[in-house]
């Protein structure tokens, strides 16, 4: 089993580096891992205990493989991943992890505008991960499926779906969740919530909920961190604030300067874009300014 502790250790060192960094940092060299290190293993010959563990371990690494390169901007590739990730699951029955990957997947059709498939994708995790979900799963599955439906304007079915998944979490600590999950919190579903009710133009409610989950997570999840502040600025603009908008805006770019992260780019050209027709005002000059300086940088 020494090969399945190792992976493991890889994924969790990977994945913590993506959330903390972006998943630039350390995609390339997970990739080499997974192509050189992690698919040779799966070839080989072990018992049933221990094949089932590797592909496992496999699956969970080339989840993370793919989002980063989602992350990044590399949707074909993560793509790619994703179902890799999904087979090997299917060869040992895991549906569980299966779901969390096609929860993934929506998450990334939204991001895409494919608001449809996303829903779609959304609805498939919680039905294939029906009898081995966890409450703490099925939260983010149902948080997801509300993000999709908010981006294609379904308030009716958001909503639903919104308490659905606030209900789920509520549950959590009643099973015991795979590490993979951890990330999912109470501040993961708040936040995801904030961006459903900015993408549904109701900003007191996002802004209450970007604030708290704001508040709520932790320092290990920067990205995470510096999504809640953007969905606050662009939700303190449409509530009529410029003036503490782009001053959420620019602690989110200060903080989030070390992120590679094309999502968090984008987040922030949203904002940006949002405001042109306010580009006069100082404080948005000195913001696309910081902007300009922080990509700079990054790019030293």
């Amino acid at each position: 089993m020494r090969d399945v502790m190792a992976i493991r250790t890889a994924t969790a060192m990977f994945t913590g580096l993506d959330f903390l960094y972006g998943g630039g940092h350390g995609h390339t060299t997970l990739r080499h891992y997974f192509r050189h290190e992690v698919l040779p293993l799966l070839r080989a010959s072990y018992s049933e205990k221990v094949g089932t563990a590797l592909f496992a371990a496999a699956a969970e690494i080339a989840a993370v493989l793919g989002w980063t390169a989602y992350d990044i901007g590399d949707h074909a590739l993560a793509h790619r991943y994703f179902v890799s990730g999904l087979r090997l699951t299917q060869v040992i029955d895991d549906r569980l992890m299966g779901s969390t990957i096609l929860a993934t997947m929506s998450h990334q059709a939204n991001y895409l505008g494919q608001t449809a498939r996303a829903a779609q994708l959304a609805r498939a995790a919680l039905e294939g991960g029906r009898g081995q979900a966890t409450p703490r799963a099925n939260a983010i599955f149902t948080a997801h499926e509300a993000r999709a439906l908010s981006s294609a304007q379904d308030v009716a079915g958001a909503s639903r779906a919104m308490n659905e998944a606030e209900r789920f979490f509520e549950k959590a600590a009643s099973a015991e969740d795979p590490d993979y999950l951890a990330y999912v919190d109470e501040a993961e579903i708040i936040g995801e919530i904030s961006h459903c009710f900015r993408d549904l133009k109701r900003p007191i409610e996002s802004m209450r909920f970007a604030e708290q989950a704001g508040a709520q997570t932790g320092p290990q999840y920067a990205r995470t961190l510096g999504f809640c502040r953007m969905v606050l600025a662009q939700s303190q603009f449409l509530n009529g604030d410029l003036e503490n908008a782009v001053a959420t805006a620019t602690l989110a770019v200060d903080e989030g300067e070390s992120l590679q992260s094309a999502r968090f780019v984008r987040y922030v050209e949203d904002f940006q874009r949002e405001v042109s027709d306010h580009s006069s005002a100082p404080a948005v000059r000195a913001l696309n300014d910081r902007v300009t300086l922080a990509r700079a940088e990054l790019e030293e």
